[in-house]
């Protein structure tokens, strides 16, 4: 497994090492050792799965007083996944980075706590799995509007994106709750 660093202290762009012949491939997408090794000590508690069309974007998801962290990949289609530092104590704090996963890359993200999380699809749909450091706690979940002025994410849009009525209603990156 190979470990990129980002601007954003923490916050890894994962590659497996893939074993492919004529039959297809092979990878190991979680291996508690490997990610130890890259400096993932984090417990993973639920796996989920999110399948979504071209142009709909998710986000931008966090949770406030049960934060996750999050191992993302996609295992069809491509997705620009973006992670935003809420988290005041870091040089990057209003920061995002955002990097292309998909199933042909097999690139995976790795976004500790205390960062909010969304993802656009690039394709004609995708799959994305990502495991989680904590459970799903809608009392706690927070959203920050994805098109927020003082954030500028260049989210590779070329048409309108589908968004969900909650995530419309997404509070300015200003308004949002943070993390110390």
């Amino acid at each position: 497994m190979k470990a990129g660093e980002t601007p954003i202290p923490g916050v890894l762009v994962l590659e497996p090492q893939v074993f492919g012949d004529e039959r297809g491939f092979f990878l190991e997408s979680y291996n508690k050792q490997e990610m130890t090794r890259v400096g993932i000590k984090d417990e993973f508690v639920q796996d989920n799965h999110s399948f979504s069309a071209r142009h709909v974007l998710r986000g931008l998801h966090y949770q406030i007083s049960r934060p996750q962290g999050k191992l993302i990949r996609v295992v069809c289609g491509e997705i620009f996944d973006v992670a935003v530092d809420l988290r005041r104590s870091s040089p990057a704090f209003a920061k995002w980075h955002g990097v292309k996963l998909s199933g042909e890359n097999k690139r995976m993200l790795w976004i500790p706590k205390g960062l909010a999380h969304g993802f656009v699809v690039l394709s004609e749909n995708a799959h994305v799995l990502y495991k989680t450091t904590d459970f799903y706690d809608p009392a706690s979940e927070r959203t920050i509007s994805w098109n927020d002025p003082d954030l500028e994410i260049d989210w590779q849009l070329r048409e309108e994106p589908v968004i969900s009525a909650k995530d419309q209603r997404g509070l300015t990156f200003a308004k949002a709750e943070k993390f110390d």
